[in-house]
């Protein structure tokens, strides 16, 4: 047995051969097997898998939850952001400033349309971009913005929206990690023109495949969405523009119904694990990550800093405790993105956290035991 010292008022006995998952995607779907296959089920009796009863529904209900208008299924978080783009006619020639550090997809939808990721370095202080070196990135030639709320932290909205009024720019949130976040007391995607979201097994609401939604309050560009998503047409046959087969399936709908009414006592669930994390993380040579002011996050992912990161994740991992690195590297050094012209160098701030991040297990099934061997776990390797 191991001690673990919280707050000093008690101890928590804690067993040495834990395990702990980084992701435990059983557990949810264990303690819903029965309200997810009835769904599931009413679909195959139904048999309408492809835009069937159930993503109509869904739409409706995760419109009314993000407090937008419309909300439009798709296949995947990166083929929101892509028909969001297109939806605004954003395409060849275009410039869309983004965060430095965010996972490919932001930038691959970027390059999808034809149009060049414009990236900036991200805040000190938490990880999204940095708003004060958004204006310096502007060009003749810039159309939108894509803020990334990353690991579930919301970026700082007011300042974006404000830059794109001025410069008649379009915002497009990447809220593929933040599902229920909220920016001063209003949850994210509803500030921009349009967002996208990603449904991911792993996300906070995630589907049993990809998934993925755009959420707006413009009818026009749901109709768009819409179009786009099913080979252009509104009507069946009748082809209005070029478009696509990015459609949500009619089962993922019905699994997204189902999870959508947990979601905030899931999320809630995350924040007292983060909770604990941080206050476990006192006074060490951990680097907690902070929450600004206006945040609520919804902690998709709880991220440290330290030194010596890699070998810290080879001892937690020889302590059965499994752990990721969101991302290890960062795009404008991707050999995939070296059209772009960036060098090592241009971004200080995300190239040095590249090396420092580490993301701890977080998930809405873990157990106090669990967060405290992980602390306890790191603070002993740090000492």
């Amino acid at each position: 047995m191991k001690s673990c010292h919280m707050d000093g008022s008690y101890m928590v006995r804690i067993p040495e051969h834990i395990i702990v998952p980084f992701v435990d995607l059983k557990a949810q779907t264990q303690a819903l097997s029965q309200p997810i296959r009835a769904a599931m089920e009413e679909v195959v009796q139904r048999g309408d898998f492809i835009l069937g009863e159930d993503v109509e529904s869904f739409e409706q209900d995760f419109a009314v939850y993000c407090s937008t208008h419309y909300a439009i299924g798709l296949d995947s978080g990166t083929s929101a952001l892509e028909l969001a783009l297109r939806a605004f006619d954003i395409g060849s020639g275009d410039e869309v400033i983004t965060a430095a550090n965010t996972f490919a997809a932001t930038a691959l939808a970027i390059l999808y349309v034809g149009a060049t990721p414009v990236l900036v370095d991200i805040d000190p202080a938490t990880y999204n971009i940095d708003v004060s070196l958004i204006e310096q990135a502007i060009t003749p030639r810039t159309k939108a913005i894509i803020p990334v709320h990353l690991y579930g932290q919301p970026a700082d909205l007011d300042p974006i929206m404000d830059i794109a009024r001025r410069h008649n720019l379009t915002v497009i949130e990447d809220a593929c990690q933040a599902h229920g976040a909220r920016y001063w007391g209003k949850r994210v995607g509803s500030f921009g023109h349009a967002a996208a979201f990603s449904f991911y097994p792993a996300k906070n609401l995630g589907a049993f495949g990809d998934g993925g939604a755009v959420v707006t309050d413009r009818e026009e560009i749901a109709q768009r969405v819409k179009m786009l998503r099913n080979y252009g047409q509104i009507r069946k046959y009748h082809h209005l523009v070029q478009g696509y087969n990015r459609r949500l399936d009619t089962l993922q709908a019905a699994v997204l119904r189902v999870k959508l009414a947990y979601l905030d006592s899931w999320n809630a669930s995350r924040r007292r694990h983060a909770a604990l994390y941080t206050a476990l993380f006192a006074d060490s040579n951990v680097l907690s990550p902070p929450v600004a002011d206006y945040a609520e996050p919804i902690w998709h992912l709880y991220v440290i800093r330290v030194d010596q990161r890699d070998q810290l994740q080879k001892h937690l991992a020889a302590h059965n405790i499994s752990t990721g690195i969101h991302y290890p590297v960062p795009i404008h050094l991707q050999p995939a993105f070296q059209s772009l012209g960036y060098r090592r160098g241009d971004f200080p701030v995300t190239e040095d956290y590249a090396g420092r991040i580490l993301s701890l297990p977080m998930y809405a099934e873990l157990t106090p035991d669990m967060v405290e061997y992980v602390a306890l776990t790191i603070r002993e390797y740090m000492a």
